[in-house]
């Protein structure tokens, strides 16, 4: 029989977070800390707005780049929070979650065998989504001794003539590292001299613990470099409603917008009505309770897994630890199988953001505190 298949989507490995998650189906007990995913439901505002707009008949299309309303209230916030400016007409474009809005980016600047830095480890999404555009992701491999942060000199080292653009994603998925402005203006201006576009996820940009979180275009001399990616999913607890978005130049948010609507085409309007709601004021203590208990939770399970042996750096933003696991003497997917199958703990092998994540382990503490309570004496129960 004729294979039908495209080569490059047969070449693609599946991702190393789904693969292992079947395995946690038909499980009742398992305590899940693997899936990116807030314990949170939705503030109430935000979802009372999306019932309103219901109510009052919102079912229609929008605008392909999404509702002006929308996109003024997130000119608004940037502008607010970051003395960032983007003309909500031309430089701001609403998404089906940063995921789309990634995956619009590269499609639209990437020509065949353009190179694309991606720091490792890394959302599992970036180099596969690289590669569907015809792309070649070149692997940053970060040194863990290091906290796994981004170097000027390692992207130096990296540049050549076929360099296209850098991806930065901080606090990062699965690491929790982040970058202080100073950390940030010293990547900024490598990454300037070598004319490199930044396509830099910040959809974590609200669980920051330790400083304040600086985004990449406010920098002096960034904005005409930076592809802006956030969104609502973490720090409002809205995954399900799908609502992310882009800001750039608008040469580049015109481009994207082309692939959007021959391929979305608008997200759904009731997401973006209670989109505008999380972005009032009122929203604002609701999304720091859910961060300081976030904060912790960060505490209860970096303490723990370090009096267990474990080498766990705390995170400085993201629901994400990634300690090592080398002194156990397992790989990273024995470690997690065994840890699934022997204590119901389920987990995500560091191998599934890289091969540099090999020794790893990456734990989500976006569960409630009672449940991280008993995971640690499941994990403990492990090792021992």
């Amino acid at each position: 029989m004729k294979n039908y298949i495209s080569k490059t989507v047969q070449d693609l490995p599946p991702s190393g977070i789904r693969a292992f998650f079947d395995l946690v189906l038909g499980m009742p007990d398992v305590i899940s800390l693997g899936v990116g995913e807030p314990d949170f439901v939705t503030p109430w505002n935000i979802c009372e707005s999306g019932i309103y707009a219901l109510e009052q008949g919102y079912t229609s299309y929008t605008s392909n780049k999404g509702l002006y309303k929308l996109r003024l209230e997130i000119q608004r916030f940037l502008k607010k929070k970051y003395g960032l400016n983007y003309n909500p007409d031309t430089q701001i474009l609403i998404t089906v979650g940063v995921s789309e809005a990634f995956d619009l980016a590269v499609r639209t600047i990437i020509n065949p065998n353009d190179k694309i830095l991606v720091p490792q480890p890394s959302y599992v999404s970036y180099g596969p989504l690289v590669m569907l555009a015809g792309g070649v992701p070149i692997y940053l491999k970060t040194d863990g001794k290091k906290d796994f942060k981004l170097t000027p000199q390692l992207i130096e080292n990296n540049c050549d003539d076929r360099t296209k653009a850098i991806i930065l994603n901080y606090p990062a998925n699965p690491t929790g590292v982040s970058y202080t402005k100073k950390e940030l203006e010293a990547l900024k201006k490598v990454i300037l001299k070598n004319k490199l576009l930044c396509i830099s996820d910040e959809v974590y940009c609200e669980l920051t613990y330790d400083f304040q979180h600086t985004a990449f275009p406010s920098l002096q001399g960034a904005k005409k470099n930076t592809i802006y990616l956030n969104g609502f999913s973490k720090g409002y607890a809205m995954t399900g409603w799908r609502v992310g978005y882009v800001c750039a130049q608008e040469d580049i948010i015109a481009a994207m917008t082309k692939i959007h609507q021959y391929t979305i085409m608008c997200v759904p309007i009731v997401s973006q009505m209670a989109a505008c709601e999380a972005l009032n004021p009122a929203t604002d203590k609701s999304v720091d309770q859910m961060k300081q208990e976030y904060r912790r939770r960060r505490q209860l399970v970096v303490d723990g897994l370090n009096k267990m042996g474990f080498v766990c750096n705390k995170p400085q933003g993201t629901f994400y630890v990634f300690p090592s696991i080398r002194k156990f003497g397992l790989s990273s997917l024995d470690f997690a199988s065994r840890l699934l199958k022997q204590q119901e703990v389920a987990v995500v092998p560091g191998t599934a953001f890289g091969d540099i994540g090999e020794g790893y382990i990456r734990i989500s503490y976006a569960s409630s505190y009672d449940n991280l309570k008993e995971a640690l004496r499941r994990i403990e129960r492990f090792v021992k």
